[in-house]
């Protein structure tokens, strides 16, 4: 049993949350909490939705979960005005002016369609909770090992090219493993996805569990429901998921996913945290073997699979796109890396309000934007002329549009690199300085700070992951040896999801991040020049051979780089 396992075991997770009021009570220092229950409640403290704050002690990143990142008005200005309040860096730490792009008082959207904030001090817990409660948020379990937020499409129930609303069963999931003790302690963390429409937004083959739209005869009668995909997941060990042949109702869902938990409890590896995803226990029992540990377990009988509905994958949902409510539209905003300020989140939420129906929502997507729903179509040029929404435009450029980036060095424990400004100061000089055919709209661009994948590099376009570089450069100031070492990442290309769905080819290690953007313009004049009829650029990628897209990267005025292996 491994160091953390045994913590897990000596407490149940679950309870930290008492024991968050009382050290928010007491106002106990992290030295002080630490002394009272030991290095193993920073572990535990996941389960409330509590990280420790990188290299920044006394603080931590808040994680809220939005089960299928769909979010009342209401909701959606308490996270605001939360985040304004409390997610504030201290003088000691440059307060305002601590992040010279968003300052302070900021949150970011995420690729499971939470929202984290930073700098959130553990005496303000109880009343952050408090306000949550009031109108039904929770961070419970927005962490840790057991079940977290379960991802939907966000645009369920507005949308012609969903084949159901699934978001109802999303809820059901969400609600039955959120504080539920005998699934909480799970060897790993446990991610499920829940869609009703065609178009795969919710990713389901990249989650443990992907639950997505089919059909099926019984007794005669066409019935909707879900097919089963499972051991998806990144990181290190990058797995597509395995489909099962199962059929399951909607209202047989929380207990298919459910048993499904059940076998990753039993079965799964509690020894070696490094290969405890479920995706490790789906690729040591095979799919056929683990569907039938998953029927073992299962209180329904589960039916083989019948038509599958689902037809390709849409991710952001920016722009302005009309529901089938007739006269009514639904608005993306494009929030480059995913972070806003919480004044503005707050803002779009009263603005959700103003323009939209007695329906209206605010809705995370995949991708890291935000969308605003029912909006009578004569009331979308006022919407978005609101004062929040210029700087999250629906038409963004291509680059912005598909730009994601994950925590980064700046407050995460893993990071390498510097993140979330770098991919913004990115996508906006890409497209300023290259000009993409007209069709198109999206080029998904992805940075993770280490190799643990949160940005989801390995399924865009173009995806990095942090790296430090030695380079060697006479004008530049220099070490002892000669060499000098700065942030650069390792260079992938020719990813995505979908029918043609492939992980990306690392195709350059250890680059300068300096060196990035001039090898992008080259790749990118080559592309314009041999581009099929309607080629997109992960396309022309893989139909290119490595070997040619390295030397189409590589520039005269390039610095010399040698590579430092992760972690160093």
């Amino acid at each position: 049993m491994n160091t953390v396992e045994q913590w897990k075991q000596d407490k149940h997770p679950l309870d930290v949350i008492d024991d968050v009021y009382e050290y928010a009570h007491e106002g106990l220092t992290f030295d002080e909490i630490e002394a009272r229950a030991g290095e193993g409640e920073w572990e535990r403290l996941k389960w409330a939705g509590l990280y420790t704050h990188g290299q920044h002690q006394g603080y931590f990143m808040l994680r809220t979960k939005v089960p299928g990142g769909y979010l009342t008005p209401e909701q959606a200005e308490v996270i605001g005005t939360v985040a304004e309040e409390f997610a504030t860096a201290p003088e000691a730490f440059g307060g305002s002016e601590q992040n010279e792009e968003w300052g302070d008082g900021f949150l970011d959207i995420t690729t499971r369609q939470d929202v984290q904030m930073h700098w959130i001090e553990i005496e303000d817990i109880p009343e952050i909770w408090k306000r949550y409660d009031a109108v039904g948020l929770t961070t419970v379990q927005g962490c840790g090992d057991g079940a977290r937020n379960v991802l939907g499409c966000p645009v369920a129930g507005l949308d012609d090219h969903e084949c159901f609303d699934a978001q109802p069963v999303v809820n059901a999931v969400s609600d039955f493993f959120t504080g539920n003790r005998e699934y909480a302690n799970l060897p790993r963390k446990f991610k499920m996805t829940i869609t009703g429409c065609r178009e795969d937004c919710a990713q389901s083959q990249i989650n443990d569990v992907g639950l997505i739209p089919a059909k099926r005869r019984i007794d005669g009668e066409w019935y909707y429901g879900f097919h089963a995909r499972v051991g998806g997941g990144l990181s290190d060990g990058p797995r597509m998921a395995s489909p099962l042949d199962v059929f399951v109702p909607p209202e047989d869902t929380v207990e298919f996913c459910r048993a499904i938990a059940q076998v990753f409890k039993e079965l799964g590896d509690r020894h070696n945290r490094g290969v405890c995803r479920m995706r490790y226990l789906v690729e040591q029992l095979g799919p056929e073997t683990f569907e039938q540990a998953v029927r073992d377990r299962c209180s329904v009988p589960l039916r083989d699979r019948g038509v599958d509905l689902t037809e390709g994958y849409t991710g952001d949902h920016v722009g302005v796109h009309e529901q089938k409510d007739d006269g009514l539209s639904y608005v993306g905003f494009n929030v480059v890396a995913g972070r806003i300020g919480g004044s503005e989140f707050a803002s779009a939420a009263r603005a959700a309000r103003r323009y939209g129906t007695d329906e209206a929502s605010v809705r995370l997507a995949t991708e890291q934007n935000f969308l605003l729903s029912h909006v009578p179509n004569d009331a979308t040029d006022d919407l978005i002329s609101e004062p929040f929404a210029a700087e999250y435009q629906p038409d963004p450029g291509p680059f912005s549009r598909g730009a994601v980036g994950c925590t980064g060095s700046e407050f995460c424990n893993y990071g390498i690199i510097e993140t979330k400004q770098r991919v913004k100061q990115w996508a906006r000089e890409l497209d300023d300085r290259i000009e993409t055919p007209e069709d198109l709209d999206v080029v998904r661009m992805h940075m993770s700070g280490c190799s643990a994948s949160c940005a989801q590099p390995q399924i865009a376009d173009i995806g990095f992951r942090g790296e430090t570089v030695t380079i060697t450069d006479p004008d530049r100031s220099s070490n002892d040896e000669g060499d000098t070492i700065v942030e650069g990442m390792d260079f992938g290309l020719g990813g995505s999801l979908g029918v043609d769905n492939a992980f990306i080819d690392w195709v350059e290690t250890a680059v300068p991040a300096e060196a990035v953007i001039p090898a992008l313009e080259q790749l990118f004049a080559v592309y314009a020049e041999e581009r099929a009829d309607g080629e997109r650029f992960y396309e022309w990628c893989r139909r290119v051979d490595n070997d040619r897209l390295r030397t189409l990267m590589q520039r005269a005025d390039a610095p010399v780089s040698r590579g430092v292996s992760h972690g160093d």
